[in-house]
């Protein structure tokens, strides 16, 4: 989003935004709070949780260095619809909203920017839904490996960016049946687990098999 802007204009968004620290397991924001702009993150990471099931919270996405958040509520000037909760340790800037919206009249380059920004995260959306759709849990997180792939010919290693039960439930699978999904792709030889760092050997007998629809059976 600030990756072509003018030192003049940088200058400007620094002179106003604030810094906010943060340690691993705070709160930036919480649902239905007021938020006065946008955030961006300097280093750490942060969940960002929906509803779910009553009394828990669903993983929606999450925010690493570089990534903004909040920036369509601020526009909207609604009240947040998700929480974000910090990962771990974190150094975060928010920008007030009345500055982007001064920047957004004088400056088309930030424009495009946020632009582009908010029309990725629509795409990541329309992503997941189609993933959502997929009735098999098997499938489901084969292809949200995938989504993490460049290049098919050759192995790729996926650091889980949450816990394996936050990652089951963004993929709407309780804890037991994501332990036997990855359980059961071990026993093909078709990734290694170890921690939360997934290795994908052979890409393209992952994809071949996702493709098939018939990798494993499902255990429900």
């Amino acid at each position: 989003m600030f990756s072509a802007l003018d030192k003049a204009t940088l200058a400007r968004l620094a002179a106003v935004a604030t810094r906010h620290e943060f340690k691993r397991g705070e709160q930036v924001f919480r649902h239905g709070e007021p938020l006065g702009g946008m955030y961006v993150v300097v280093y750490g990471q942060i969940r960002l949780l929906g509803a779910g099931p009553p009394g828990a919270q669903r993983l929606t996405g999450i925010a690493g260095p570089g990534h903004s958040i909040a920036e369509p509520l601020a526009f909207l000037d609604h009240t947040a619809v998700v929480t974000a909760e910090v990962a771990s340790d974190a150094l975060l800037l928010q920008i007030p909203k009345q500055a982007l919206f001064d920047e957004l009249e004088r400056n088309p380059l930030l424009a495009r920017g946020i632009i582009v920004g908010l029309s990725r995260r629509v795409e990541s959306l329309v992503q997941e839904l189609a993933l959502q759709a997929l009735s098999n849990g098997t499938e489901r997180f084969i292809a949200w490996l995938l989504r993490r792939c460049d290049d098919t010919g050759a192995p790729f290693v996926v650091t889980l960016p949450s816990t394996k039960r936050a990652i089951a439930s963004h993929l709407n699978l309780t804890p037991e049946h994501f332990s036997r999904i990855l359980q059961e792709l071990q026993q093909a030889e078709l990734l290694q687990v170890s921690g939360r760092t997934i290795t994908v050997p052979h890409p393209a007998r992952l994809m071949a098999g996702w493709r098939a629809c018939n990798l494993l059976p499902e255990n429900r």
